[in-house]
């Protein structure tokens, strides 16, 4: 569908890839009602998604010049040439779109954390204890209020804490 690209002069591409551009990063996409007379109205969504997705891919992935070009299919070479100077001129800005998208999945981020590790040598219940305790202090940012949570753990919960992080860890890795 990026081939609908080619219905607009070369030199009016660059302009109109910066306004698409611009709507990814939250700003106003370009308005159909100036383009109505090039495009129809499936013509414009398919190629409005077809660019948003090219520029998410191109800059999520870090594509090289050959894997955008490889993605332009057929695009004649002006058309293509400005796509390239585009996503060349904007990357870190979509980049920090994408970062902000992602992030914005969920209302609770993690800010800072603190931790320690503290020896219970007895309790009111036993006179000696001698188990090693972790208080881990987490500091987060829900729905722009900062909040604080503290946890205590023994040495089992600690184990299963990690292993749980290792296995998203993991699965964090694959999704690369």
């Amino acid at each position: 569908m990026i081939k609908l690209l080619e219905k607009i002069p070369p030199t009016e591409c660059p302009k109109f890839l910066h306004r698409v551009v611009d709507g990814l990063c939250g700003r106003s996409y370009p308005r159909r009602v100036e383009y109505g007379e090039v495009w129809s109205l499936t013509e414009w969504g398919e190629l409005m998604n077809s660019l948003s997705k090219l520029f998410r891919v191109t800059v999520g992935r870090k594509c090289s010049d050959q894997e955008v070009q490889e993605l332009l299919g057929d695009l004649d070479s002006a058309h293509a040439g400005a796509v390239l100077e585009c996503v060349h001129a904007r990357q870190e800005e979509i980049r920090l779109s994408l970062v902000d998208r992602t992030n914005g999945i969920s209302s609770t981020q993690l800010q800072d954390f603190n931790w320690q590790i503290k020896l219970a040598l007895s309790s009111d219940k036993l006179s000696s204890l001698n188990t090693p305790l972790l208080n881990l202090s987490l500091d987060l940012k829900e729905n722009g209020l900062q909040r604080a949570v503290n946890i205590e753990m023994d040495k089992e919960e600690l184990q299963t804490l990690i292993i749980a992080l290792e296995a998203a860890n993991k699965v964090v890795l694959q999704l690369k």
